[in-house]
Parts: C-alpha cells; sequence; structure tokens
C-alpha cells in the first residue's frame, strides 16, 4: 500500500502505475455531479465578476484541491449536537462527471479523483497532461470507507444542493482504492473493455 499524503507532488503522482494500491491521507471533499456542474457553470466558465459567496467559495477549493484529491460519492451524515459525521460514503458511478472532469482537474490542480467504475479519455488525457490519477473506491463498502473519513471540517451549498451532492470537506485518513487511470495515458478500464469486446467478437466468430 502506498501512502500518499495531500498535499500530493507532481513526482509521487508520476510514480504511480495503474493497479498500485494506495491510501490517501489529508483534507479533500467529496463531490457528485451538481459539484461538478456548478464548479464549470459557475466557478470556471461562468461570467464574472464572481458573486462575493462564489469567490469565497473558489477560493477554498482552489486551498483544498491543489495538490489534493475529491471523492465521487454521496455520503449519508448525522449531525449530533451541532456536529457533522459520516456515517456511510460508498463511491458513485464517475463517469457521469466525464463531462466536467477534465476542466476541473485543469483549473484547481487536482491530483487524485475517487470514484467507481472509471472515465473517459476527457479525464485520462487531463491526467496524463495535469498529472493526475484516477483512483477507484471500495463498492459496497460505505460504512469501511467512512471509518477512513475521521472529520468532517465544514460542508459547502448543503442547502442549495441537499445533503448528498453538498460539498463536504472532510479529513481523510488512510482511505484505501487502487490506480486505475495513471498520468502515463494507462487505464486499466479502458484496457478491460478491449478485452472483454475482443473475447466476445472471437465467440461471435466461432459459433
Amino acid at each position: 500500500m502506498i501512502e500518499l499524503s495531500i498535499p500530493i507532488s507532481e513526482e509521487q503522482i508520476l510514480s504511480l502505475h495503474a493497479g498500485d494500491a494506495v491510501a490517501i491521507s489529508g483534507i479533500a471533499t467529496t463531490g457528485r455531479d451538481a459539484a461538478h456542474k456548478y464548479m464549470v457553470d459557475h466557478l470556471i466558465e461562468g461570467p464574472r465578476p464572481l458573486s462575493a459567496e462564489d469567490q469565497r467559495l473558489i477560493e477554498e477549493l482552489k486551498t483544498i484541491y491543489r495538490g489534493g484529491a475529491i471523492y465521487h460519492s454521496g455520503p449519508i451524515v448525522r449531525n449530533v449536537d451541532g456536529r457533522w459525521s459520516i456515517v456511510s460514503s460508498g463511491p458513485t458511478t464517475s463517469i457521469r462527471d466525464e463531462i466536467y472532469e477534465d476542466k476541473v482537474i485543469a483549473a484547481f490542480g487536482l491530483r487524485v479523483v475517487i470514484g467507481k467504475g472509471g472515465m473517459g479519455p476527457r479525464t485520462l488525457a487531463a491526467c496524463k497532461a495535469h498529472k493526475a490519477v484516477y483512483v477507484h473506491g471500495l463498492g459496497g463498502a460505505g460504512v469501511t470507507n467512512a471509518q477512513a473519513m475521521v472529520e468532517v471540517l465544514d460542508v459547502f451549498k448543503k442547502e442549495e444542493f441537499g445533503l448528498p451532492e453538498a460539498f463536504w470537506k472532510i479529513r481523510f485518513d488512510h482511505f484505501p482504492g487502487i490506480v486505475t487511470m495513471d498520468a502515463h495515458g494507462r487505464s486499466l478500464h479502458e484496457e478491460l473493455g478491449k478485452t472483454f469486446d475482443d473475447r466476445l467478437a472471437a465467440l461471435l466468430r466461432s459459433g
């Protein structure tokens, strides 16, 4: 298991290869469809000047994401005496954010995208160009994942997006995953898909 501590350097990213097991520690956020759409439509490509609220948000995200990570997840959360905690947090399907992720990586300097199922050629190209990786999280292990999400530090856009879609700012401690898309242009998802297609074609020919 390779330890990655945020902020993660370009050299560390380049040392990683598809298939490596990693454990991520440091401050990151969750972010699903609404968060990605908002970042691109308002913070990255939206009209200027930004509203005061959006200016505060973009500055906060720049601090978190530079050398950092985003986790595709809509966590189940609990509030006890005014303090939020993560109850369960499994990865959600990442490909839905393929139209946004390359822009988010480029604009914010993300090093790690955590999710499920992999992403497409735009994200893979952004990982290579901007030195980032995609990490496949543990599906079906939401409670186990939550144990590595040790402290909720803040939440953004909770009222506007709702609890699952909000940006949850969280301290991660040895969050586990597997690098499946690296900064060298390799994608295990692409390779496995091609292998499946080749085997299916062979079966059809033989039948």
